[in-house]
């Protein structure tokens, strides 16, 4: 979403030009389906397509910033039809988002799966969706590589 080459502020939304409070406001409805389209979100919010498209690259919400919680895990499975799937399954149970997946050519009948997780949007503590994991009979181990959390 955000490029590392590019220089950022925070500003107060007030001082900002009414196209941009505009264009974030266009961008809210969508994400809260509050409008079924692009067209449709800037007719609620009184804005043009052109001036939307200008700035919505370019201006975000605070909270779109700060909410971002990313987790890389390390998993050990076995190699049995229907593990990755399984977990996938969990982890978007827990509200979990896959952001990378790599998994290894099993060796031995196991297999190493790394996994980057947007865990912003889940409910319940990190912690339990780990012991969930660990719950399941083909999971020989879950290792929390790294967390932005």
């Amino acid at each position: 979403m955000f490029s590392n080459n590019k220089k950022f502020y925070l500003v107060r939304g007030d001082i900002l030009p009414e196209a941009m409070r505009k264009t974030i406001k266009v961008k809210e409805l969508l994400e809260q389906r509050q409008a079924a389209s692009i067209y449709e979100a800037v007719q609620m919010a009184d804005v043009s397509r052109s001036a939307y498209y200008k700035y919505k690259d370019a201006v975000f919400p605070f909270k779109a910033i700060v909410k971002e919680r990313i987790v890389t895990i390390a998993l050990y499975v076995e190699d049995r039809s229907g593990a990755l799937s399984n977990v996938l399954t969990t982890l978007a149970e827990a509200k979990c988002n896959v952001l990378t997946i790599h998994q290894t050519v099993p060796v031995q009948g196991k297999a190493n799966v790394t996994l980057s997780l947007d865990v912003s949007e889940i409910d319940d503590e990190i912690g339990k969706m780990l012991h969930t994991l660990r719950k399941l009979e083909f999971i020989e181990q879950v290792d929390v590589l790294s967390s932005g959390v």
